[in-house]
């Protein structure tokens, strides 16, 4: 079978890195077409995964419009070439579109409810549409839902073990503590309007009294922030997540990755509550914490760095959210194995049981 993966954030590349292997391990062919986003190439190189870079990310809605017939159009040719049987991507466009013209099957994997222009254009032309179980939208009859989050593609035990190494490179000691910090640049289309962290200087000194700070951003960062950001290579980043103190930031995937790892998140943006995986995180496992205030995030901050059995406590937390998943990865090849030998709908009942859904 051959499968055409795209790819166009970094959070892709760790969502499908493990599919990726193990259809190749299985004997299946896979091709990565890339976009030339935040640290998407670079991830790509150190993980070995040979990819064609389609696009260039450019700034304001018009641009990533452009950007999404310049990808359908190198698809396109793509595929004609390399003749895939199915193409799957994360709320990609081009992806649904491209299958549907050729008549080949697709998979659009989705947890953001609020990315509606690219759910417009994707959804209609789709095979199967593709969301965690506690997505909080109806997306119709192509929908399959299961258990788990895009991040336990990667973050699942099974795939994931810490490197305690990884903090030399921060110049950190085992159990010392320390904060990251995510800003993010507001420049997807379903960020438009929205905003994040106000008080960014406050927070950082407020942080500094109870150890070190570490920012990751995704634009350039303002002088003052300049010595605090991470300079590790960005697959190391999970790493030291994970032996984190405190996770704070803007960064939507980054808040549910440490959530995910037992490390206290807080989600600062005015797009807090909107998703059903930050809305699950918080109410029923009590990972994460959302705020469309700054002002509250930081008080909730400082409450949380005073506690000293806080990574204890997470790290509970953390195990009771694991009995409840299931193995992403598992899930995502199998789905894509068995969507060629469907004749007609998307009736996947070897997929969508009871062990997924």
């Amino acid at each position: 079978m051959r499968v055409l993966v795209d790819i166009g954030h970094p959070a892709h590349v760790h969502f499908f890195k493990n599919t990726i292997w193990n259809l190749e391990k299985k004997g299946h062919q896979v091709m990565v077409v890339s976009r030339d986003k935040d640290v998407v190439i670079e991830l790509l190189n150190a993980y070995g995964i040979p990819h064609t870079v389609l696009s260039k990310v450019k700034p304001g809605k018009s641009n990533l419009l452009e950007e999404w017939f310049i990808r359908e159009f190198k698809t396109f040719k793509i595929t004609k070439q390399f003749d895939p049987d199915v193409l799957v991507g994360i709320l990609s466009p081009p992806i649904a579109h491209i299958a549907w013209m050729q008549r080949k099957k697709s998979i659009i994997f989705n947890d953001t409810e609020h990315a509606l222009i690219a759910q417009k254009l994707s959804y209609p032309f789709c095979d199967i549409i593709c969301t965690p179980s506690c997505y909080n939208k109806d997306a119709g009859k192509k929908q399959i839902r299961y258990s788990g989050y895009h991040e336990l593609a990667y973050l699942h035990p099974f795939y994931f073990t810490p490197r305690p190494e990884v903090l030399k490179d921060l110049g950190v000691e085992m159990g010392e503590p320390f904060t990251i910090l995510r800003f993010v640049s507001w420049g997807a289309h379903h960020d438009v309007g929205h905003h994040g962290i106000q008080n960014k200087i406050a927070l950082v000194q407020e942080l500094e009294r109870f150890g070190k700070v570490f920012i990751t951003s995704e634009g350039p960062l303002d002088n003052e922030f300049e010595k605090y950001r991470i300079r590790v290579p960005p697959e190391k980043i999970h790493h030291l997540l994970y032996y984190a103190t405190l996770y704070v930031g803007e960064g939507a995937t980054m808040a549910v990755e440490s959530a995910i790892l037992g490390t206290p998140s807080i989600y600062i943006s005015t797009l807090a509550g909107t998703m059903g995986n930050f809305s699950e995180l918080e109410r029923k496992y009590g990972l994460l914490f959302n705020y469309s205030d700054s002002e509250s995030a930081l008080a909730k901050t400082i409450e949380l760095l005073k506690d000293p059995e806080l990574k204890k406590t997470w790290s509970l937390k953390r195990a009771a959210l694991l009995r409840d998943k299931i193995n992403v990865t598992e899930f995502m090849v199998k789905l894509i194995e068995n969507l060629p030998e469907q004749k007609s709908g998307v009736s996947l009942s070897s997929v969508s049981d009871e062990t997924y859904a």
